[in-house]
Order: structure tokens, then C-alpha cells, then sequence
């Protein structure tokens, strides 16, 4: 039962990949449009990119010790 709570914990390191997708195809097309704001930009997408891989991390961690009580 421990391994079926890993996979659902799981998921958020699959929306933490598809949110830094989504964020840096948006980022992207900033840099396209204005480029001289490329330092502005690339700080706000490291910020958010940061935030959503530690959840992916937090999420990993809870993985790891459903698995180990089992």
C-alpha cells in the first residue's frame, strides 16, 4: 500500500516538470519579444523554476520514506 502512496506523491515531480516546461517556453517567448529584458526575465524563471523543483524534491523525499516503511 506504501508503493501506491510513492506513485501519487510522485505525481507532483510529473507537474513540476510540466510547470518548468510551460515556464520556459513562456520565458522564451519574453526574451523573443523584448530581449534587452533578458537579465530581468532569466531572474524571475530561475526564482520560479527554484520553487517548483523543490516541490518535485519535497515530493521525491515523501516517495523515498513511503517506501522505506514498508
Amino acid at each position: 500500500m506504501n508503493g501506491i502512496g510513492a506513485g501519487i506523491a510522485m505525481l507532483a515531480g510529473l507537474g513540476a516538470g510540466i510547470g518548468i516546461g510551460i515556464a520556459t517556453g513562456k520565458a522564451s517567448e519574453a526574451v523573443g519579444r523584448q530581449p534587452e529584458s533578458f537579465g530581468r526575465i532569466l531572474v524571475i524563471f530561475g526564482f520560479g523554476a527554484a520553487l517548483a523543483e523543490a516541490v518535485a524534491i519535497y515530493a521525491l523525499i515523501i516517495a523515498f520514506q513511503l517506501v522505506g516503511k514498508a
